[in-house]
């Protein structure tokens, strides 16, 4: 049960996100005053055009019991209530029109919104968040925000100029009547406030479990092979079913509770139709009124019943754009990376310039944990020269990719700090230190467009020569004019249609092209077959040539040229040299190089793992 403190702090909250929502339409005020406007119009025309029409009404009454019509004025009249009502209608269009387009920039502005904000959230944010509830708060939330607002201000304000504009007509023409008539605001109005206390938790389950939903949907989707390969279709099926069932119950809930409004609704403006149908049929028969004050009176109250209905109606649109609008505000409202200036960054000078850097990295007792209390890395201090590859090698779990995590400053340390050619890069921009960086990940991404462009991607404006240079350095360009679009093949669903080799040299032949001082090699050579471990070697000798690489790699064949290699266990280096040195040394390395090298020193047939 709803306790008086939660539900007085989910209407706070829910008022906090009208008002922001609304605020957001202030770029578009010469618009929404046109909608007001014209909706203005609309209500005028359509609150006269009974009272014209009750007076056509008493032409007939006293033509009919004076035996004679005059037929000028009927005309008049009558002509008069048919260019009001295509008035009313020429204005309904451009009300919608206008509200149309104003909601629509709105949706065009959370959208980029949104996607902006995407780029300055932490990566722990995303640590911690569904990816496809995430997607779920950019496409579903927004798209149903900008649904609700179109038909709630088309709706709401013509709804609450036609209240008033019929309340007044009913007081001038009967105050008595008028009377009866308001007498069922105070029951529709708590009507309203009861059901929708019961409505918006409902309507938060519902946009939660489609967020749920849709992360359990973008899982299955990206690892549908891993299901198919252990036979979980059918345990996938039903966890996707739990969450359907869940969403449809919550659906159905918020529909229903909501759902109630409108048949309350029209049960009281019916009961109110008797009252005003008898009392003012009495006032008739008393003279008080004619019957074609009657008749406009009765068109009145149904225009002052008519829009109660529609807001209680509109209860159900309104409940859903607010809960939607909050689930996209908390994504908004989710702390960002802190800004950063370029006043900020060390003073330029001969080799301290980012775009200058020679290479040196340091590592001087860093420390870090992605929760508090659960260090990652401890205490690391180590220094790599201009030009030479580091190798980090441990087993999973050790920290590896932590240290370069840290490095691009994907992560901020908890203490230490790292240098780039003496500049402590805490004091560069995160844009200024990561122009130094070429990238090539364990998972190869790839995004919808040709070859060409994915690997253009490294260097944008790079004349097509360079692009193929790039590709025939990183044995792309033997198996790409291969192809029968050559570069302009299509790639789609991150390049499913290439082997995982072939992505992963196309991610390459991008490093290439960028021309980055310094590289980042995160276990480039996993899950590859030995010929294709080969050429990415190869691909990535070439790469490291003069330039400074960091190579994270679990295959130790990769890394025995490295200049300096670090062992990892449990977040600190407890061992550093060349291969030989290690070797040498009888500690971790020797054990992890003999775990993947025994079969070779039994003299079988040298088969490394993964392969």
């Amino acid at each position: 049960m709803v306790t008086p403190e939660e539900s007085a702090k989910g209407g706070r909250f829910r008022w906090r996100t009208a008002g922001r929502l609304l605020g957001l339409l202030r770029p578009s005020k010469w618009l929404m005053a046109g909608v007001i406007a014209a909706t203005c119009a609309f209500v005028f025309l359509n609150v006269a055009a009974p009272k014209v029409l009750g007076d056509a009404t008493d032409v007939v009454v006293v033509g009919v019991v004076g035996g004679s019509f005059n037929q000028a004025k009927l005309a008049a009249l009558l002509a008069g209530v048919s260019i009001m009502y295509l008035g009313a209608s020429v204005f309904s269009w451009i009300q919608g029109t206008l509200t149309a387009v104003a909601v629509q920039r709105l949706g065009y502005g959370l959208r980029a919104s949104v996607e902006g904000k995407l780029h300055v959230l932490p990566s722990s944010h995303f640590d911690e968040q569904h990816r496809g509830d995430v997607l779920s708060r950019a496409t579903n939330d927004v798209d149903n925000i900008a649904q609700a607002l179109n038909q709630l201000l088309n709706q709401l304000i013509m709804s609450l100029l036609m209240l008033s504009g019929a309340l007044a007509m009913m007081l001038w023409l009967s105050p008595v009547l008028a009377v009866i008539a308001l007498a069922s605001v105070p029951v529709s109005t708590l009507i309203t406030i009861l059901v929708a206390r019961k409505s918006q938790a409902h309507f938060t389950e519902q946009w939660g479990s489609t967020g749920e939903l849709h992360a359990q949907l973008e899982e299955f989707f990206t690892g549908h092979e891993v299901v198919k390969a252990f036979g979980r279709q059918e345990a996938a099926a039903a966890s996707f079913k739990d969450g359907n069932d869940r969403l449809c119950r919550a659906s159905t809930h918020a529909q229903y509770v909501s759902g109630v409004v409108q048949p309350l609704m029209v049960f009281v403006s019916n009961l109110n139709y008797v009252a005003v149908a008898v009392v003012g049929a009495l006032q008739v028969l008393a003279g008080a009124m004619t019957i074609g004050g009657l008749q406009a009176f009765i068109q009145f109250s149904r225009l002052f019943s008519q829009p109660m209905g529609q807001i209680g109606g509109m209860l159900t649109l309104m409940q859903s754009c607010l809960v939607s609008a909050g689930r996209v505000f908390e994504l908004l409202d989710a702390p960002e990376i802190p800004a950063e200036t370029a006043a900020g960054a060390a003073p330029a000078r001969s080799g301290d310039a980012p775009s200058d850097a020679a290479g040196r990295v340091t590592f001087e007792h860093v420390s870090f944990g992605y929760s508090p209390g659960t260090p990652a890395v401890q205490d690391l201090s180590f220094a790599v020269e201009p030009g030479q590859t580091v190798a980090i090698v441990g087993q999973t779990g050790a920290g590896k990719t932590t240290v370069v995590n840290l490095l691009m400053r994907f992560y901020e340390l908890d203490s230490g700090r790292i240098t780039v050619d003496g500049a402590d890069i805490a004091e560069l921009t995160r844009d200024e230190l990561r122009t130094n960086f070429g990238t090539v990940l364990q998972d190869a991404w790839l995004f919808t467009g040709s070859i060409r462009d994915n690997i253009e991607y490294g260097r944008p404006g790079a004349a097509d020569a360079e692009i193929v240079a790039a590709a025939q350095a990183s044995h792309v360009d033997q198996f790409v004019r291969a192809l029968p679009g050559g570069y302009a093949t299509m790639l789609g669903n991150d390049g499913d249609s290439l082997s995982r080799g072939q992505r992963q040299l196309i991610s390459i032949a991008r490093a290439q092209l960028a021309g980055r001082n310094i590289l980042v090699l995160d276990e480039a050579t996993s899950s590859v077959d030995s010929r294709t471990e080969v050429q990415i070697r190869q691909a990535m000798r070439r790469l490291r040539q003069g330039r400074t690489s960091f190579v994270i790699a679990h295959r130790l064949s990769t890394v025995r040229d490295a200049d300096l290699i670090l062992v990892m266990d449990q977040g600190r280096i407890v061992e550093q040299g060349t291969h030989r040195h290690l070797m040498a040394g009888g500690g971790l390395y020797l054990k992890l190089y003999e775990a993947q090298f025994a079969r070779r020193e039994q003299g079988k047939p040298a088969r490394e793992p993964g392969q």
